[in-house]
C-alpha cells in the first residue's frame, strides 16, 4: 500500500520531471527519492515515468496515479478540515455545483438563507456546468448541484430534481444587427447567421432543445464559435463573432454593443433547479433544499 508521504513525494517528481530538483524541493537527499519511487513501481507492479538517462514522462499509469493522488490529498486535506471543525463544535460540510451564468445573481441570497438557518454547516461552492455536475453528483464528489434543466436522460433515475427558477432564452445579436432594433423577431430571422453556443457536451438538454427548436423553425444552426459561460457568449457576439440564445436575465447586465429581441411563438425555456442523488447520505442537503431555494412566487 502507498503511503500519503509517497504519494506527495511521486506529485513534486511528476510535477519537476527531475529526481534533483523535486528532492530539493521535499528538503531530502536524492537518493532516497529515487529509492521511493522504485519501491512505489515495484508496490503497484508498474513503471511510474518514462526514463532514458532521466526522466522523460510520465508512462499511462504515472498519469493516472498523478490524477488519484491529488484527489486522494484533497479529500485528505478535507477530512481533516471537518474534523478540526467537528473538534471546535461546528459540523457538517456541503460540497455545491453550480453553474455561475444562471445562479450568479441568485447564489449570494441562497447561501444567506442557509447560512442563517444552518450557521455550522460548511459550504464548499465549485463552479461546473451541468453534465460535471451530473458526473461528479454520481460520483459522489458533490452533495448538490444548481443545474440547468434538463439533465442527461441517462441521470434522470439516479437523481432528484428541485425546480426552482425560470425564464426564456432570448436573442441576442451584434447592436449594428438590423433585425436587433426591432425588440422582437422569430427564430427563423437567425436562420442564415453565424451562431456562438456552448459545447454539447456540457449542457446535453439544453444544447437539444435550443437545436430542436431552430429545426422546426426551418434551419441547423452554423455553429462557428463555441464558449461554456453564458457572459463570454454574449461578450463574442458583441465582437460580431455571430448571433446566440441566452436566458432573459442577462440583459440586464449592462451590455454594450449588442442588442437582445424576445421570440415570437413557442418559447425555449431556461429553467434552474437543485439536484442531487435521490439516494443521498448527506443530512444537509435536505435543509439546503429548503431553506437555500428563494421563495416560490
Amino acid at each position: 500500500m502507498l503511503t500519503l508521504r509517497q504519494l506527495r513525494q511521486f506529485l513534486v517528481v511528476a510535477e519537476t520531471m527531475n529526481v534533483r530538483k523535486a528532492a530539493e524541493r521535499l528538503h531530502m537527499a536524492q537518493p532516497p527519492l529515487t529509492k521511493a519511487i522504485r519501491q512505489m513501481e515495484e508496490v503497484l507492479g508498474t513503471r511510474l515515468f518514462e526514463r532514458t538517462n532521466r526522466i522523460t514522462a510520465l508512462t499511462p499509469a504515472g498519469a493516472v496515479l498523478q490524477k488519484e493522488a491529488v484527489t486522494t490529498l484533497m479529500q485528505m486535506e478535507r477530512s481533516m478540515l471537518l474534523t478540526r471543525r467537528a473538534g471546535q463544535g461546528m459540523t457538517g460540510a456541503l460540497r455545491i455545483g453550480f453553474v455561475a451564468s444562471a445562479v450568479r445573481h441568485l447564489l449570494p441570497e441562497m447561501v444567506a438563507r442557509f447560512h442563517f438557518s444552518c450557521p455550522q454547516v460548511v459550504l464548499e461552492l465549485k463552479e461546473m456546468t451541468t453534465a460535471r455536475q451530473v458526473a461528479s453528483l454520481l460520483e459522489d464528489t458533490i452533495d448538490i448541484g444548481i443545474a440547468v434543466l434538463p439533465v442527461p436522460e441517462y441521470a434522470i433515475p439516479k437523481l432528484s430534481c428541485h425546480p426552482f427558477f425560470s425564464c426564456p432564452l432570448i436573442a441576442v445579436l451584434p447592436s449594428k444587427h438590423p433585425a436587433g432594433t426591432s425588440g422582437v423577431l422569430s427564430l427563423s430571422a437567425l436562420a442564415r447567421e453565424p451562431w456562438v453556443l456552448f459545447p454539447e457536451q456540457e449542457g446535453p438538454g439544453l444544447y437539444r432543445a435550443i437545436i430542436e427548436a431552430c429545426e422546426k423553425a426551418g434551419f441547423a444552426p452554423e455553429v462557428v464559435q463555441r464558449a461554456v459561460q453564458m457572459e463570454t457568449i454574449v461578450g463574442l457576439v458583441a465582437s460580431g463573432l455571430g448571433v446566440s440564445l441566452v436566458p432573459e436575465f442577462m440583459q440586464k447586465s449592462g451590455w454594450a454593443n449588442v442588442s437582445f429581441c424576445r421570440l415570437s411563438g413557442e418559447q425555449i425555456p431556461y429553467q434552474v433547479a437543485l439536484i442531487h442523488k435521490a439516494e443521498n447520505i448527506n443530512p444537509h442537503v435536505a435543509d439546503f433544499v429548503k431553506n437555500a431555494v428563494p421563495p416560490q412566487p
